[in-house]
């Protein structure tokens, strides 16, 4: 099912990826009787130019060591795109034990609250955000609750509210999880456990494996404060082996959007905030 971490990633990595895949969208006849959504596995083996019994036998987890060549084939009959192959590629190779670390540098801590109008988090590869300065605290004030931007994300109403698009950004949020967690990693275990108890539609996300490292987008809030903006975020791996990831959230310069943000900053020194209406909007 893909619900817990697995001791067959590959396999369950392979067979959701086969049962995404449309006939069509490979060439493939589409028509007739089909007991399954997707590709059957003979037909896997013959777009990848290997034989049934070995495809078998990867899906099965009775096969671990594939060639680079057998995984890009797989690729490349898959769709995937450059985040996805990498996670194919981890999946099938041997794993080394990623560091990680909840201790956040002096000088990033100095950086966030240098940036008093730019909101900026820093997390570690399972959502934990273990540093946020104050304007991101006002974009996201249920990070006064719990500071597991996954768990929000699922299972706090409030925080659920503040996003319009919120099965996009679902679908973002997990394929997040899925490219940059240690899937080896007892923290993985319980988070996924305990976010698909407690949340179907996390669970309906997370057996996709849909893969995607998080690195640049746009987000849309529908704010209790300021009401609705946009924002683009960057995310950056920090480069000390600690695992974590800063998050940078901006607007264009004179938008409504920069404006919105801005008020917001304001509200956080003085409590108040006076918006006017937006007839664009």
């Amino acid at each position: 099912m893909g619900v817990m971490t697995s001791s067959n990633a590959l396999g369950d990595f392979l067979r959701a990826r086969r049962a995404a895949t449309r006939p069509e969208h490979v060439g493939m006849p589409a028509g007739g009787r089909r007991r399954v959504p997707g590709l059957r596995r003979d037909e896997v083996a013959v777009l990848a130019g290997m034989s049934t019994d070995y495809y078998v036998r990867l899906e099965q987890g009775r096969e671990r060591n594939p060639s680079d060549e057998v995984l890009g084939a797989l690729g490349r009959v898959f769709g995937l795109d450059g985040d996805g192959l990498a996670h194919l590629r981890r999946m099938a190779g041997p794993r080394e034990q990623p560091s990680d670390t909840a201790q956040v540098s002096a000088g990033m801590r100095r950086l966030l609250e240098l940036w008093r109008d730019t909101p900026a988090l820093v997390q570690n590869r399972y959502g934990d955000v273990l540093a946020y300065n104050r304007l991101a605290g006002a974009i996201h004030p249920g990070l006064a609750r719990d500071r597991n931007l996954l768990r929000l994300f699922f299972l706090d109403a409030e925080e659920r509210a503040l996003f319009p698009e919120w099965e996009q950004s679902a679908r973002t949020a997990v394929a997040w999880l899925r490219a940059d967690a240690d899937p080896d990693s007892a923290r993985l275990a319980s988070l996924v456990g305990e976010l698909t108890l407690k949340s179907p539609d996390f669970a309906r996300l997370w057996a996709r494996h849909d893969v995607r490292a998080k690195s640049t987008g746009r987000k849309l809030f529908r704010h209790p404060v300021v009401g609705e903006f946009a924002v683009d975020y960057e995310t950056f791996r920090l480069e000390d082996g600690s695992g974590q990831t800063l998050t940078v959230y901006h607007a264009e310069p004179g938008s409504p959007d920069a404006d919105a943000l801005a008020l917001l900053a304001s509200h956080t020194v003085t409590g108040t905030v006076e918006r006017q209406p937006d007839p664009h909007r």
